[in-house]
């Protein structure tokens, strides 16, 4: 065969592979062409593709993260997301949720209590000693239970029966006297799922999910009672004194510890804040129906914010997120949490990478067929990768080819890329998470101090930044902050709160304004008893 022949097929089959790409792209990132006839100043992407080098991809996802994090647009967007918090305080259904929780700890309550958390694949039982805000809190005993799959089929009380089993073998564990005496044990229970709840310690049970039986024939009934009956049945002397959420319970664990606490953050798979927020300034509309004199005291309530709702149409998407949420069950549902949680870093990466192995020859062009699947790639990868600051990021390399197996294994080139995006990605979702947390700052502090505006020459072109003018706790406000992406995802924390740092000097400049990110360990369990301790105590006022 002629040498001229031989560059002609060759040629010819180069054209091929770019076509069959080109097709393969538009599959799978539609939103690249999409409205391409009414860009025709751009050129086709697809038309660059093969030319692209691993570095000038790593560089565009890189631009496109960093690109809306400037200190100002950020204040901006802050500022756009504060006025969709405004709206839902009035009459949304569905976020801004005021609690039944009312008062902050004082920090000097004291005693024992039973807490439970009950999660969707853990069941913990904890007696947890309350000494004081100037005495440690002593954990007697903690004990977890894995929620299985037999576990979540339990229909109905059979499912409650399980857990007064659980509380029992602790209680026994600990001792003879505990919720056998005539004074009922007092219980707080943390709930990770729906919940209509009627008061501080009583809910009824709505339809649960997550493959559980337990709501099916106690939809409508009292959940506390439902335990309570269950734990009767051993002989047991308790009584459900609180019903917390997960941010109402990082909250009133770190409020225990540290009174300047007055938010909360959950950021793991989902994510979500609690504030503890003035009652006049919440829609009436919200409340539903409240016991008789409840407005006489609730000056203040702890709000389930959802904050996972709220940034659509201000936090600017990139393709891979357009992507993402298009084909999502609940496409616009949640735009916050589709860019910033644990559930979905892992699957933005992956779409990343199906780009690049298509077009920049990622993996030699070669995608491990596992990787194909949508939410393949678990965030803790991603983290690892991130993480790994070895010249040969080997220990990268050997996770990779244990959880997918590629034909040809990454190369050091390969790895790098891998780690940029996976630095882009998070660095992002950080930011993000700042600006809400700034919007939900601003937010409190309009409402709870009076705010003088910045009339200086340095900020002219900004009329609508205001400085707080009041007491200290308006300017260093602790966040409690608990789930696995804040807490463990190395340097999350410290980058989310190098952001917030930058916020608050540039919307409250000069005034000394701060936001603090403080881990909440173990707030599911400490939140619950503390919410009794709390509960107790205003029992005890009111009489």
């Amino acid at each position: 065969m002629s040498a001229p022949l031989v560059k002609v097929l060759h040629r010819l089959r180069e054209l091929f592979h770019n076509v069959v790409a080109t097709l393969e792209s538009m599959i799978l990132f539609p939103s690249l062409f999409r409205g391409f006839s009414r860009r025709r100043r751009k050129p086709f992407l697809g038309a660059h593709w093969k030319r692209r080098s691993l570095e000038d991809f790593a560089d565009e996802v890189e631009s496109a993260c960093s690109t809306p994090l400037t200190t100002r647009n950020m204040a901006d967007m802050s500022e756009k997301i504060r006025a969709q918090f405004r709206t839902c305080l009035q009459d949304s259904p569905c976020c801004m949720l005021p609690s039944y929780d009312t008062t902050l700890p004082a920090g000097t309550e004291k005693g024992t209590y039973l807490a439970l958390d009950v999660g969707g694949s853990t069941f913990r039982v904890s007696l947890i000693e309350l000494n004081g805000r100037d005495e440690e809190v002593r954990i007697l005993k903690v004990s977890s239970a894995q929620i299985d799959n037999s576990v979540k089929l339990l229909e109905g009380t059979q499912f409650f029966d399980w857990m007064a089993g659980q509380i029992e073998v602790v209680l026994r564990e600990v001792g003879v006297d505990y919720g056998r005496s005539e004074v009922p044990l007092a219980m707080g229970l943390s709930w990770s799922f729906p919940i209509e709840q009627t008061s501080h310690g009583s809910g009824l049970v709505v339809q649960m999910g997550k493959g559980f039986k337990a709501s099916d024939g106690t939809v409508g009934l009292e959940l506390g009672d439902l335990i309570v009956q269950s734990c009767r049945k051993r002989n047991l002397n308790v009584e459900v004194a609180a019903i917390v959420n997960d941010g109402s319970a990082a909250l009133l664990s770190r409020a225990y510890v540290d009174p300047k606490t007055r938010m909360s953050l959950i950021l793991g798979t989902g994510t979500n804040m609690a504030i503890h927020f003035p009652v006049h300034e919440i829609g009436m509309s919200k409340f539903g129906v409240r016991p008789d004199g409840w407005f006489d005291y609730a000056k203040h309530v702890i709000i389930n914010s959802e904050m996972s709702m709220f940034g659509g149409g201000v936090l600017p998407m990139t393709r891979w997120d357009e992507y993402l949420n298009r084909t999502h069950l609940r496409p616009d549902y949640q735009p916050l949490e589709y860019m910033i949680t644990g559930r979905y870093l892992g699957e933005i990466v992956r779409l990343i990478i199906v780009e690049a192995v298509e077009t920049a020859r990622l993996f030699h062009g070669e995608l491990p067929h596992s990787m194909r699947e949508p939410y393949s790639l678990d965030t803790s990868i991603v983290a690892f990768i991130e993480e790994d600051s070895s010249l040969s990021l080997s220990a990268s390399a050997a996770l990779l080819q244990k959880q997918h197996i590629f034909p040809t294994l990454p190369s050091v080139e390969d790895l790098r890329f891998l780690r940029r995006i996976c630095q882009s990605v998070s660095h992002r979702a950080a930011g993000y998470l700042a600006t809400a947390i700034h919007s939900m700052w601003c937010l409190r502090n309009e409402v709870e101090f009076p705010t003088t505006p910045i009339t200086d020459s340095l900020n002219k072109e900004s009329p609508e930044i205001t400085v707080i003018e009041s007491e200290d706790s308006s300017k260093n406000l602790s966040i409690a902050c608990d789930g696995t992406v804040i807490n463990k995802y190395p340097g999350f924390q410290d980058v989310c709160q190098a952001y917030l740092n930058k916020l608050t000097e540039e919307t409250h400049p000069g005034t000394g304004a701060s936001i603090r990110l403080n881990p909440a360990p173990e707030s599911a369990i400490l939140g619950a008893a503390v919410a009794v301790a709390v509960a107790v105590a205003e029992k005890s006022a009111l009489k």
